[in-house]
């Protein structure tokens, strides 16, 4: 009995020492993962609770006038790594915000935390900056400025109120003038962002500012997203912007509304000539404009002899490319549209969209589509395109 017992006594001296050395290291590891994380917490409720004091006891608080305007619902951290050297570290962290009134859940965003550690052995954030490879905020652009509208939301950088009123007003009139040709099921309400410049623009879609060049708006979002998916959102890009007459700047805001309305029913499936197509033929509804007005390129090509063969892919809708074959894109898309509605009607335009965005590849989605909705085929629907375009542009 002794003797088992001795040997009790050292397999439980063995497991100390195994759970002393083996264990320790991991434990401090994670002590310091949690006390930064608590300190993002306590940050993270200064931000929602607009407190400004609160937030500097969590480290620089310099930019906290940048974020001071937004109306958030939800803002929060979660630590998902830590690289820790003597009284200075690393975190990678995830950042989810809500949108109060907009997002319908959180958008996420990597971010990149310096902190250091004072001598009672507190944390401190020293810098929150962008996660490599991970697009910008508003906010790391500048104090964020808000301009509310019955309909829209407008964020900005570096703008004059009355700039961003003027956004609000275009969304104001969009979201109806959608409504009415797509229906009311989306959320009728939309977010814009527009910085300072093209660089900002850039900087917040996390690309570089020659591909947007020209281009005066966009619209982020996750397409085929379920109805709980955060609220796209709205880009503008400035320096274009500011080259557009009072129409252009309607038709391009009302046209990346509709992106925001179409979203959940635009896949993989669906070809760029349909999701442009249909957004450009609803920002030209109501304007007014004759077909060669509103494809002044295409119509060129037409009455030059250069009549295209088939309905443009989506590489000719690329942003770096050549701009003429780009225009000839968005307006031969916007054509097919057109005369779906004429030939067939709106309504059966809308059903036609949603019938092609059901399928979750692009084979056979088209040609499902138009036979089921429209009784044609593509070969058909094509020639009959060519034809009306001889007639509208001819």
């Amino acid at each position: 009995m002794a003797g088992r017992r001795s040997r009790s006594g050292v397999a439980a001296l063995v497991l100390l020492l195994v759970f002393l050395t083996g264990c320790g290291g991991r434990s401090a590891a994670d002590s310091a993962t949690a006390d930064v994380q608590r300190l993002l917490d306590r940050r993270a409720a200064a931000v929602l609770d607009h407190d400004e004091r609160a937030y500097a006891r969590t480290g620089t608080g310099a930019d906290f006038a940048r974020v001071r305007a937004l109306p958030l619902a939800d803002w929060s951290y979660r630590v998902t790594g830590l690289r820790r050297s003597g009284d200075t570290a690393t975190a990678d962290a995830e950042l989810r915000y809500r949108v109060a009134g907009y997002d319908r859940a959180p958008v996420t965003a990597g971010r990149t935390l310096r902190l250091s550690r004072a001598a009672d052995g507190q944390w401190s954030v020293d810098a929150d900056r962008p996660a490599r490879k991970s697009a910008q905020q508003l906010w790391d652009q500048g104090t964020v400025q808000v301009v509310r509208g019955e309909r829209s939301l407008v964020l900005g950088v570096g703008r004059s109120g009355r700039s961003l009123r003027g956004f609000a007003d275009l969304a104001d009139r969009a979201v109806p003038a959608v409504s009415q040709a797509w229906g009311t099921d989306w959320s009728r309400r939309v977010v814009l962002l527009v910085p300072k410049s093209l660089e900002g623009m850039a900087g917040l879609l996390g690309s570089p500012a020659s591909a947007y060049r020209g281009i005066a708006a966009v619209t982020t979002g996750e397409t085929g997203a379920p109805a709980r998916a955060p609220a796209d959102r709205v880009i503008v890009n400035p320096d274009a912007f500011a080259l557009l007459g009072t129409l252009g700047e309607q038709v391009v805001i009302t046209h990346e509304t509709t992106h925001v309305a179409t979203r959940a029913h635009t896949t993989p499936a669906t070809p760029l000539w349909l999701s442009e197509g249909y957004a450009d033929w609803v920002g030209y509804r109501a304007a007014g404009r004759t077909p060669r007005e509103a494809a002044p390129e295409l119509s060129r090509a037409v009455t030059e002899g250069r009549l295209p063969a088939a309905l443009p892919d989506d590489r000719d809708f690329g942003f770096t490319g050549d701009a003429s074959r780009l225009a000839r894109a968005y307006e031969s898309g916007w054509t097919a549209c057109r005369l779906i509605a004429d030939r067939w009607g709106e309504a059966r335009l809308g059903d036609f969209y949603r019938a092609v965005g059901e399928h979750r590849k692009r084979a056979g989605a088209v040609e499902e589509a138009m036979r089921e909705v429209l009784g044609t085929t593509p070969e058909a629907f094509t020639g009959e395109w060519r034809d009306y375009l001889r007639v509208q542009l001819g």
